[in-house]
C-alpha cells in the first residue's frame, strides 16, 4: 500500500485524505490544534455559531455531495429565502432576481429600487446595444464590466458581490478567474445582457436561494466529520518545515510538533497549503513555482459576532443580511443575520438574535490592525445606521482571518497552469487549495480529491 502525506488540515487536505481512504497509507499535518482551517464552529452567549464559511457551494456538488458521503445528508439545509440586499445610497436595498454576481439580466427591474441613479440604469440597459468584439486574454472585471455596464453599475452592484466573495476588488480582480461565466461570454464577443436572458431561458442555474446550503450545528461540523470518516492518521499541532526529495522517488517531510522535530518518509505527497506557505516548501524543488506562488496576494479579513437578547433589543432586521460597496465608504463588508437565515440557529436559541458583521479588503490592513474592541464598536455603530437601533449585544466577539482569501488577479488561470506545470515535474507531488481554481468550499473539495487522485498516479 503507497504512503502519502497530506500537509494542510483544511478542508482540501481532509479532502484529499478522503479520496485516499483504502488506497494508501495516508498521515495528515496539521499546524494548529484543530483541523477545519476556515470552516470551524466557536460559541457566542453559549450558542454554537460558525465563526469562518457558514455554508457550501450547492450550485458545484463537490461540497455536498462529500457531506452527504460522510454522514452529513440529513444536516444540510437551505436558507431562508431572501433577496441579496445591498446597504446603498443610505438604505438597504435588495437586487432584482436573476442577476449574475451582480449583472443584471433585466435593467428595467432597477428602476425603482435605488441601487442606481436613472443614468446608470439607462447606462446598463443601453448594454445589449453595445458592439461586442471577442475578449482576447485576460482583464480586471472592473475594465470589462466598467465598459460594459458603466462605472456606477460595478460600484454599487457587482463590487460588494466581489467583496463578499473574494474580500477583493474589481479592478484587481480576474474577468476570468472571478466571473468565468461571464468571462466565458465575453470571449464569445456577444453582448452580456441577451445572452444572460438565453441562458436563463434555457434552464439556468437555481434561484440565489437554493445557491448555497448550511449544516444544522453549524458548517464547522462538515471537516471534523470527513476527519472521522477518511481514516487517516491524523497530527494536530505539527508544522512542517522542509522538504526533500530521497532515493527510491520518496519525500521526506521534516516537521515540527509540541514534542519536537519530527522526520516522515512517503511516497507521495499533498500540499493543502495557503500559497504562501506552500511557496516555502517548493523553495529549493522549483523555484518557478515558488515564485508563482509568492505572487499570489492575500486579503486579511475579521468577523464580528454578536448576540442581541431579543427582548431586550430595540429592533430586530428582517433578510439575510445584506452586503455594502466600498464606494459608500463604510468600515463594514457585509453583515449575515444568522438567526434569519439559518432555522436550526434560531431553534436552538430561540431568545437571542445572532449576527455576524465583516470587515476587510484587500489593501486594508490599518482597518484590520484596529483593537478588537473597535471593530465592535464600529460594527455596532454602522448596524444601528443600516438596519435600525438594535441596541447592544449581550456578547461580541473578533474572529480574525489574517491573510486568509487568495487574490485572483488578472492573469491568475495562466499564473495557476505555470505553477501546476512547474509542480507537476516533481513525481509524488500535488497541490490543492483555494489559491488555484475557487475559494469556496466546494472548489477547495474538488482540489483536494484532484490532488490525491494525482499524487496516486505519480507515487
Amino acid at each position: 500500500m503507497r504512503s502519502v502525506i497530506v500537509i494542510g488540515g483544511g478542508i482540501s487536505g481532509l479532502a484529499a485524505a478522503w479520496q485516499l481512504r483504502g488506497l494508501a497509507d495516508v498521515t495528515l499535518l496539521e499546524s494548529h490544534t484543530k483541523v477545519g482551517g476556515k470552516l470551524r464552529t466557536g460559541t457566542i452567549a453559549g450558542i454554537t455559531v460558525d465563526e469562518g464559511a457558514e455554508s457550501l457551494m450547492a450550485l458545484r456538488p463537490e461540497a455536498v455531495e462529500l457531506a452527504a458521503a460522510v454522514g452529513l445528508g440529513d444536516a444540510l439545509c437551505d436558507p431562508a429565502k431572501a433577496p441579496t440586499t445591498v446597504w446603498t445610497h443610505g438604505a438597504l436595498r435588495a437586487l432584482p432576481p436573476g442577476h449574475v454576481m451582480g449583472v443584471p439580466t433585466d435593467p428595467a427591474a432597477l428602476t425603482g429600487t435605488g441601487l442606481l441613479t436613472p443614468e446608470g440604469v439607462a447606462r446598463v440597459a443601453a448594454e445589449e446595444d453595445l458592439p461586442a468584439t471577442p475578449l482576447a486574454g485576460d482583464c480586471s472585471v472592473a475594465q470589462y464590466l466598467g465598459d460594459r455596464f458603466g462605472q456606477e453599475a460595478v460600484d454599487r452592484l457587482v463590487e460588494p458581490l466581489l467583496g463578499g466573495v473574494y474580500a477583493g476588488r474589481a479592478d484587481r480582480l480576474s474577468l476570468r478567474a472571478a466571473m468565468p461565466r461571464i468571462a466565458a461570454l465575453a470571449e464569445q464577443g456577444t453582448a452580456l445582457l441577451p445572452a444572460l436572458r438565453r441562458m436563463r431561458a434555457a434552464g439556468a442555474p437555481r434561484s440565489a436561494a437554493v445557491a448555497v446550503q448550511g449544516v444544522a450545528g453549524g458548517a464547522g461540523r462538515f471537516p471534523l466529520a470527513v476527519a472521522e470518516a477518511c481514516g487517516a492518521r491524523i497530527l494536530t499541532g505539527t508544522t512542517a518545515r522542509s522538504l526533500h526529495r530521497i532515493p527510491g522517488d520518496r519525500w521526506r517531510v521534516q516537521a515540527m510538533t509540541g514534542d519536537g522535530p519530527l522526520t516522515m518518509e512517503a511516497d507521495g505527497v499533498v500540499l493543502a497549503l495557503p500559497a504562501f506557505a506552500a511557496a516555502e516548501l517548493l523553495r529549493p524543488h522549483s523555484p518557478l513555482a515558488e515564485a508563482e506562488l509568492a505572487g499570489i496576494a492575500h486579503a486579511s479579513t475579521a468577523v464580528i459576532t454578536m448576540a442581541f437578547s431579543r427582548a431586550q433589543a430595540g429592533f430586530l432586521p428582517e433578510g439575510n443580511g445584506f452586503l455594502v460597496p466600498p464606494v459608500d465608504g463604510h468600515t463594514l463588508k457585509a453583515a449575515s443575520f444568522l438567526s434569519n437565515k439559518w432555522p436550526w440557529l434560531r431553534a436552538a436559541a430561540p431568545d437571542t438574535f445572532v449576527l455576524r458583521a465583516s470587515v476587510g479588503r484587500i489593501g486594508e490592513d490599518e482597518l484590520l490592525a484596529r483593537p478588537d474592541r473597535h471593530l465592535v464598536r464600529s460594527a455596532i455603530t454602522e448596524l444601528h445606521r443600516a438596519v435600525g437601533p438594535m441596541g447592544e449585544p449581550l456578547a461580541a466577539r473578533v474572529t480574525r482571518w489574517d491573510r486568509g482569501l487568495p487574490q485572483y488577479g488578472v492573469g491568475h488561470r495562466e499564473r495557476v497552469a505555470r505553477i501546476r506545470e512547474a509542480a507537476g515535474k516533481l513525481p509524488g507531488l500535488a497541490l490543492a487549495g483555494a489559491a488555484y481554481e475557487g475559494v469556496g468550499v466546494a472548489a477547495c473539495v474538488a482540489t483536494g480529491r484532484a490532488a490525491a487522485r494525482q499524487v496516486l498516479a505519480g507515487a
